[in-house]
């Protein structure tokens, strides 16, 4: 047992010290450079405690600051250089994360796609639901459903565009690629596209990456233990890389498949081989990734990134976060159609949310069309599924110093749910509507 039992942390709470994270993040570090070894992670840990033991006195209590320096040190020391950068690079931009938040936004992100949502929010004044306010007062009108039907037309005209786009290239075309932060709408705008797709005459195979998963074994954990599945390293790009390359030649080759039951992979499953007239169709998080498809040349992808670009403005002047959103709606999708706790998401989404801003959200310029899947409509609904479960968490978090974040995301969604008006009935949400995607009862299949 380790001689130290507390750490201090960069607020001040003092919380248990638990060696396991420190081996989670070294695993962490080691996968970003291709390295999966967790035997070497937990001996290094122990080195790492070894040392802290030694240079910490015993009336004191070690810092965050102090583990993560002992941290670098062994891993430089031991020959774990590659590992060691990977490690300071998280580690400094964590630093950047947390002085973006203290400056509260103070500069504007070159990541935002600027000239998108001045038309989601010129379309969303026109429509009378830039604000918590305006939305309310329509709903209390009893305009309901002329607020779905716009919304959805809104959405749909957008999946149109983008498949007018790609119908103009598809001489050139062999990849198809839908991305997009978790609960985007991505599955449901997959289908849409490709409905509209076979009416130009394209031929689309998807390939599922689910099923490049390396074994769960062999995945990186959070600092909670959990494993992640939400960094693009946890997928075997090389293969990836590799059967693109070769299908795109001609060639046959077969898919593993990938059993998330067992959480172990089967390789050379499923032949697949593409016709000269079939272009491939990938829906991943991870599709901008450019490690994802670094053997196929630009001019031959189509990329497509999806978020809900919600423009309403809350009552306290800011707008809804669209991180919040999604949040949301996986909680409701995972409960609808995993049988998962949504409190377990509401944990879990400080680490989604940190994989996204390191590995998807800084591509997001790099699309040819970006699709908007919010509608204006869904917060209220939300509201009657889940407003009791965020004045719970709320409550339940707000002394806790290892859920901050849970506590800071909760207490701001039930601020924002409790200013609404409510949407009790939501069989006023189409069949087709990508909303159906998380609340159940969709057309299509998942």
């Amino acid at each position: 047992m380790p001689k130290i039992h507390s750490v201090r942390k960069r607020e001040g709470d003092i919380v248990d010290f638990t060696p396991q994270r420190i081996t989670n993040a070294i695993y962490r570090a080691a996968v970003e450079v291709g390295g999966r070894d967790k035997r070497t992670a937990e001996s290094l840990t122990e080195k790492v405690v070894n040392l802290l033991e030694q240079q910490t006195p015993a009336d004191k209590i070690p810092t965050v600051e102090n583990i993560q320096d002992i941290v670098e040190k062994v891993l430089i020391e031991e020959g774990h250089a590659k590992v060691a950068k990977a490690y300071i690079l998280y580690r400094a931009e964590r630093a950047r994360l947390r002085e973006k938040r203290a400056e509260q936004r103070a500069v504007p992100s070159s990541n935002i796609p600027w000239s998108k949502l001045w038309r989601i929010l010129d379309w969303a004044v026109e429509h009378h639901f830039h604000t918590v306010e305006q939305l309310n007062e329509r709903i209390r009108q009893g305009e309901i459903s002329q607020i779905v039907g716009e919304s959805e037309a809104f959405y749909h005209e957008d999946v149109e565009n983008a498949a007018n786009l790609i119908a103009e290239r598809k001489e050139a075309l062999r990849m198809v690629i839908i991305a997009g932060p978790s609960s985007s709408g991505k599955t449901t705008t997959t289908i849409k596209l490709a409905e509209r797709l076979t009416r130009y005459g394209m031929r689309l195979v998807t390939l599922n990456i689910d099923n490049y998963f390396y074994d769960l074994e062999m995945h990186p954990k959070d600092e909670f233990g959990d494993y992640d599945f939400e960094t693009p390293r946890a997928l075997d790009l090389d293969l990836i890389n590799d059967h693109l390359s070769r299908l795109f030649k001609g060639e046959e080759v077969m898919i593993p498949f990938y059993d998330f039951k067992t959480g172990t992979r089967q390789l050379a499953q499923t032949p697949m081989k593409l016709a000269p007239n079939e272009a491939i169709l990938i829906d991943s998080l991870h599709g901008l990734y450019p490690d994802m498809t670094r053997n196929i040349p630009p001019e031959k992808k189509f990329r497509l990134y999806i978020e809900p670009l919600l423009q309403l403005k809350g009552p306290d002047g800011d707008y809804v976060r669209w991180t919040d959103i999604r949040l949301i709606r996986r909680m409701l999708r995972d409960a609808s159609h995993r049988a998962y706790d949504p409190t377990k998401t509401l944990l879990h989404w400080h680490y989604v949310r940190a994989s996204e801003l390191r590995n998807i959200i800084p591509y997001v310029n790099t699309t040819d069309y970006i699709v908007n899947s919010a509608m204006p409509y869904e917060m209220p609904l939300y509201k009657a599924k889940l407003f009791n479960d965020f004045a719970r968490w709320a409550e339940t978090y707000a002394d806790d110093p290892l859920r901050s974040d849970a506590y800071e995301r909760a207490s701001r969604v039930y601020t924002l749910l409790g200013s609404l008006e409510t949407i009790e009935d939501d069989s006023v949400v189409p069949e087709n509507s990508v909303i159906r995607e998380f609340i159940g009862d969709s057309i299509y299949e998942y």
